[in-house]
């Protein structure tokens, strides 16, 4: 085949890099467009951290609306390798309101401790079946009250709006009082990434939550939502814990176990299944809960008493088993270094998504940055 003229060489040469470039940006959008937010991100249907590396959520709850002098918890439950902590708050409703400053000081000891903080009012607990509980909207109330401690802590906090907010009555009027505790939110000026429980109790038998995830999450103008699934007595097989993950993860739509446990008095949660689904979908989960737990259900504690080197065994199942918090765990990169924490032989931080790097453009140090871009062989 004759070659064409040098000029005509050269025109394919740049429709080439072009269309290689596009490729490239094609490949990597999901995370540019994370990357181009502010603070933690859903895309299509994902978590990323504001410079687009994605965030999975290993992590445990800890009560500290009712032990709130438990102040080492968080450390403690840093020290297990979990990279999220979910916090009990109460908004004065039902629980003694956790203040502004309070809220700070929570943050604080959360990026003290590199954990990324969802922060939750506790209070909801069974709206319209408990008749203590509170809705989403004075839930919504106290998010706002408390905007002066969340404002500029997006890269490290989400905020679950209220707790398994209705019980097994009334939870048909779930989605619209979500998605209007979401729009009092965002009209409030608070960008943050918002999580939302299921009704029924969390647990979401009914599917409500699950057949209006799309609506809810496109009711968001921030396109910033995740929906959390609490698994307990429910979810007693593996079919049922993949059948609702799945559903989410197939339909790009962001999911977390926010709660479950390896016990409940409703039944008798798979545990294993939860984990290893999770772990094969890349979905978070948080477990219930480090210690404290009263009313029958001391058995979901996973320390005894607060204490760290006493855990329990479902602590020691969540924690150091299969598919827990010590093997599948990888720390945000907000809090320094390249992804996972690893570095490359030569000891510089491999880069992720632009982790490690200055300009937060995801490429190292062959544009000057201190950072190496993983390959496939120990020295690339």
């Amino acid at each position: 085949m004759k070659p064409p003229p040098s000029n005509t060489l050269h025109t394919v040469v740049v429709m080439a890099m072009a269309g290689l470039i596009g490729a490239v940006l094609a490949v990597f959008g999901t995370a540019a467009d994370a990357e181009a937010a502010t603070g933690l991100r859903v895309t299509d249907g994902r978590l990323y951290e504001a410079n687009g590396n994605e965030f999975v959520m290993r992590g445990v709850n800890h009560a500290h609306v009712w032990y709130p002098g438990e102040t080492d918890s968080l450390a403690d439950i840093a020290a297990t390798g979990a990279n999220t902590v979910r916090i009990v708050l109460g908004s004065g409703d039902r629980w003694t309101r956790t203040s502004a400053s309070e809220v700070s000081s929570l943050i604080d000891q959360c990026k003290a401790n590199k954990l990324i903080c969802v922060l939750e009012v506790h209070d909801t607990t069974g709206y319209g079946e408990d008749g203590a509980a509170t809705s989403l909207d004075r839930a919504a109330d106290y998010w706002i009250a408390v905007k002066s401690a969340l404002e500029g802590q997006e890269n490290y906090v989400v905020v679950n709006i209220g707790n398994e907010p209705f019980g097994n009555t009334g939870y048909s009027a779930w989605t619209d009082a979500t998605k209007n505790a979401i729009a009092k939110l965002r009209g409030a000026g608070l960008h943050h990434a918002l999580m939302v429980d299921a009704p029924n109790w969390g647990q979401d038998w009914s599917n409500t939550m699950r057949a209006n995830a799309a609506s809810g999450f496109g009711s968001d103008p921030d396109r910033n939502t995740i929906f959390s699934i609490h698994m307990y007595g429910v979810y007693d097989t593996a079919a049922e814990v993949q059948d609702y993950l799945n559903y989410f993860v197939d339909n790009r739509l962001p999911i977390v176990v926010g709660e479950f446990g390896n016990a409940h008095s409703d039944g008798d949660p798979d545990e294993d299944a939860i984990m290893a689904t999770a772990q094969s979908l890349k979905v978070g989960y948080i477990g219930w809960s480090w210690s404290g737990n009263g009313s029958g259900v001391e058995y979901l504690d996973m320390v005894d008493g607060f204490d760290p080197d006493a855990p329990t065994s479902w602590g020691s199942r969540f924690l150091t088993g299969a598919n827990g918090i010590s093997t599948t765990s990888e720390p945000a990169t907000v809090y320094g270094g390249g992804e996972g924490g690893d570095t490359a032989p030569n000891g510089y931080p491999y880069c992720a998504s632009g982790s490690s790097d200055p300009d937060g453009d995801g490429w190292g140090w062959e544009n000057n940055h201190s950072c190496m871009v993983r390959g496939s062989s120990a020295d690339s």
